[in-house]
């Protein structure tokens, strides 16, 4: 994503107030672990997600553990935060989690650019999700 199209979304899509990557009492709204399904479509399978309101898009990623300070410093230039969860088979896992409100469009350039990250620190993009709050509205 560029820097004229992150200067649209700004413009374009204001963020709710008080949503950020910790609000509590939010819930999976929507799931896209497999990448044969298309954004487009996990989006639209989903009853509990509000297309209008902000949500907290989390991308879950495996990482060699010496790689996971390199990949949050290039995430954090646009906007991500990553966040180590746990360990498994030598990896660590984390989640990368901004919020932003979800269009096919974004979510597919941010699996791509996620998986590419991953690759490039020899890891792996498993999928995401989002989280908005219960009955998320506005």
């Amino acid at each position: 994503m560029g820097l004229l199209d992150r200067l649209r979304d700004l413009v374009k899509k204001p963020k709710l107030p008080g949503l950020t990557v910790d609000t509590p009492g939010v819930e999976i709204v929507v799931e896209a672990f497999d990448p044969a399904e298309a954004d487009s479509s996990a989006l639209a399978r989903s009853p509990a997600w509000v297309a209008e309101a902000p949500a907290i898009l989390r991308h879950h990623l495996k990482l060699p553990p010496e790689k996971v300070a390199e990949a949050a410093s290039i995430l954090a230039q646009d906007g991500w935060e990553l966040r180590e969860q746990d360990h498994e088979g030598g990896f660590a896992l984390a989640h990368a989690v901004r919020v932003q409100t979800l269009d096919a469009l974004h979510c597919a350039q941010e699996r791509s650019r996620m998986a590419g990250l991953a690759q490039r620190l020899g890891g792996d993009s498993l999928g995401w999700d989002a989280l908005q709050p219960s009955g998320a509205s506005t």
